[in-house]
């Protein structure tokens, strides 16, 4: 007899990530509650389950759903707002202005409402935010039923949100508390970068962090003028001195680590610290290019990262795929540098784990929830296809998500976002455009 399920969905490829490399064909995942219950061969998953709804998508490959883990959501509003300037000159002449005057709850509910619908559409499913007021943040992401990792900012200066380091603390466990409930959104401890925050902030931190078992994200070894900055200031390379404020750990989420020598490549991995790459902003800012292939020789989980749409100036995850795998190769000079099972591995399970979500998203596995992306691959840019996972590196683009899950519920079917009036988005961004510009 067979079993009910709400959800049946037969790819012609199912890449699970887990075990690693893996590439199924002629296999089901089947979904209930949220959840996936089986991933089995069709002809047996036809018998076992009768279903409420059969997805059949006859040439697409299904993936894990994309995890960002590194983004300034509401920036999107800010997007090509200054271009073409190096990181400090980008901030402090017209990203910071720009965000003291207009960054406002409503600023960051509406850019966050746009930054959710253009990574929906792209196939991220779960997003690591760094940014003011979170609850806005969360309004606009559990409007559209996507899943959310919200950094409780800490920077020693004030802005709209809050004064000093300690009320972005107290305004930030604030929002968790009201929020707990809610099984999409999640927090981090986000101090915004050593040359912005303190010594006792960042112990304030490190204990809240170890009492909440909270992940901690930070801008780290971004440029050589932060290094440069924190050796004249203190005396010692910025991760130096997170290692002996106490930061470094397994829950430590390195955000660009560009600019590391062998050893502190070596302190990371000893720690189990995460890294996320965020390879396009890095090249628009003129940053640098991360050592990323001796990361990994040192066994570093690196996950990707879009930065904000201000500084990159998509929220594409397979753009940044792309990029940190051709960057590998290019920086390494070894072709075989970051392979595309790895670098899809970047994309959905190493950020996951980062966020402490591993074991709940970021792999197709019985047990964990079904966010899942479908893409593509019978179109003219993607045929032939002799390695579906190649292609999703090297040849698809987001233009090619077809189908996205969260938590079993369809986000995106047919290429439409199913829960966004995209006329009242765009109304949205030109009324702030509007604002900007005056």
């Amino acid at each position: 007899m067979p079993k009910p399920s709400e959800l049946l969905i037969e790819p012609r490829w199912l890449i699970p990530v887990e075990p690693h490399g893996a590439v199924l064909e002629g296999h089901c995942v089947a979904v209930s509650a949220g959840k996936i219950i089986d991933v089995l061969p069709t002809e047996t998953a036809r018998q076992r389950y009768q279903p409420e709804r059969h997805v059949v998508l006859a040439d697409h490959v299904l993936i894990p759903g994309l995890v960002n883990l590194h983004t300034h959501a509401a920036m999107t509003l800010l997007r090509g707002i200054a271009d073409d300037l190096p990181l400090m000159e980008w901030l402090r002449s017209h990203i910071w202005p720009a965000e003291a005057k207009h960054v406002s709850a409503a600023f960051v509910r509406d850019g966050t409402l746009l930054a959710c619908a253009e990574m929906l559409r792209g196939g991220i499913t779960c997003f690591n935010d760094m940014y003011f007021f979170p609850e806005a943040a969360a309004e606009a992401a559990q409007s559209l039923g996507m899943r959310a990792v919200l950094g409780l900012v800490i920077i020693e200066f004030p802005t709209t949100y809050a004064a000093d380091a300690e009320d972005y603390i107290v305004k930030g466990l604030a929002a968790r508390d009201r929020l707990r409930s809610d099984s999409l959104i999640s927090f981090c401890m986000a101090p915004h970068a050593p040359y912005t925050v303190s010594d006792a902030s960042f112990e304030r931190i490190a204990t809240l962090a170890a009492q909440l078992d909270l992940p901690v994200h930070v801008h780290l070894h971004e440029t050589r003028g932060e290094i440069e900055e924190s050796v004249r200031r203190y005396g010692m390379r910025p991760i130096e001195r997170l290692d002996r404020l106490g930061l470094l750990g397994p829950g430590l989420i390195a955000v660009h680590a560009t600019h590391l020598d062998a050893a502190e490549i070596r302190l990371l991995a000893k720690y189990d610290c995460s890294v996320a790459h965020c390879p396009t902003s890095n090249m628009k800012l003129a940053s640098g290019i991360a050592p990323v292939a001796a990361e990994l020789d040192e066994g570093i989980r690196i996950g990707l990262g879009t930065d904000g749409a201000a500084s990159n100036n998509r929220l594409d995850l397979f753009q940044e795929m792309r990029h940190a795998a051709l960057l590998a190769k290019a920086a390494s000079g070894n072709a075989a540098a970051l392979d595309a099972h790895t670098v899809l591995r970047m994309a959905t399970l190493n950020g996951a784990t980062a966020l402490g979500l591993g074991k709940r998203i970021g792999s197709i596995r019985p047990g964990k929830a079904a966010d899942l992306c479908a893409v593509r691959l019978d179109t003219l840019q993607t045929v032939p296809c002799f390695n579906p996972v190649s292609h999703l590196v090297y040849a698809a683009g987001r233009e090619h998500v077809s189908h996205v899950w969260i938590n079993g519920i369809p986000q995106v079917e047919n290429g439409e976002l199913r829960q966004c009036n995209t006329s009242r988005l765009l109304d949205i961004a030109h009324l702030w455009q509007n604002k900007l510009i005056a």
